[in-house]
């Protein structure tokens, strides 16, 4: 069994998303969406850094290039640099649809692949009318051929590479397909239509276990990767958004969360909402893929 998480950051985040371990910096980043704003930790010295983005980040990943990143931000996907502030737009993202970006994470050959979410302008209920994309090293933008989300979660990546984890939060299905230049049809990995909360964001480890955190269940699951649920790593929060490993040894299981959408009475039961937590994993990660593309390559504007 893991270890009980604590809270390593009571960061307050509105909607924390997005965490990801650097091993070059020794650091964690994670982004608060609702507040456009990109979070770092350094837990060897407990040094925090906070940088203001233009429009709300969605998800994000290293790049090969040191001190930049490759961000989705709400409408249009762009190169960061962490030192200047310097922003270079790549593409915009679903334009004319009522939709962000969402979820998102390198695979294991440094592609960037992401999802968008619908964002009703009526405040109606969403729709799954969002989509799937993959950048690639030469900047070139993709739609993948999967099917229409809501809102684009879970994605991750096997060990090798071969298999790609997705899922729609609202229809409680984690799926999986073949994975590579070419992308295979849909299968359902895991079904959480019997449980409550939806799945999140995950991440694997490197036994191939998928690691999911389950937005109003309180808890972070590990599954097997013949889909079976082998642990469940309870949280002292409604809302954890997405797991990664980091740590020296990337053994240690870091978990975001949100208070989006509680009022004043679900805040103050749940005080921990939007902290950042950690635990022993019992497990160990995988270091983090980078993104294979070169930043000077795309336009300064």
């Amino acid at each position: 069994m893991s270890a009980a998480a604590e809270v390593v950051l009571d960061a307050g985040n509105r909607l924390g998303e997005g965490v990801l371990w650097c091993e070059r910096a020794q650091a964690l980043y994670w982004t608060d969406i609702h507040a456009a704003t990109l979070w770092r930790l350094r837990p060897a010295d407990g040094a925090v850094r906070t940088w203001a983005l233009p429009e709300r980040l969605a998800s994000f990943a290293l790049c090969e290039a040191d001190d930049w990143l490759l961000l989705a931000l709400a409408s249009r996907l762009a190169f960061f640099h962490l030192d200047s502030g310097e922003l270079r737009t790549l593409h915009d993202i679903e334009p004319g649809l009522d939709t962000r970006a969402n979820d998102g994470a390198c695979d294991r050959q440094g592609r960037f692949v992401f999802g968008t979410l619908h964002e009703p302008r009526d405040g109606g209920d969403r729709r799954a009318v969002g989509g799937f994309y993959r950048l690639n090293p030469d900047l070139g933008l993709e739609a993948l051929p999967l099917p229409k989300v809501a809102i684009a979660n879970s994605i991750a990546f096997s060990p090798d590479g071969a298999t790609m984890y997705f899922c729609d939060s609202p229809r409680k299905r984690i799926e999986r397909c073949a994975y590579g230049d070419a992308i295979g049809a849909a299968e359902t990995f895991v079904d959480l239509s019997g449980h409550a909360g939806e799945p999140d964001g995950s991440a694997v480890d490197a036994e191939g276990a998928l690691w999911n955190a389950q937005w109003g269940a309180a808890r972070v699951v590990r599954y097997l990767a013949d889909g079976r649920e082998d642990r469940v790593v309870r949280l002292p929060t409604r809302q954890p958004t997405r797991p990664a490993f980091g740590g020296r040894d990337l053994g240690t299981l870091y978990v975001t969360s949100a208070h989006d959408g509680m009022d004043a009475a679900a805040r103050e039961r749940d005080r921990r909402a939007g902290a950042l937590f950690a635990l022993a994993a019992g497990a160990r990660g995988l270091p983090e893929p980078r993104f294979a593309g070169d930043p000077a390559a795309a336009p300064a504007r």
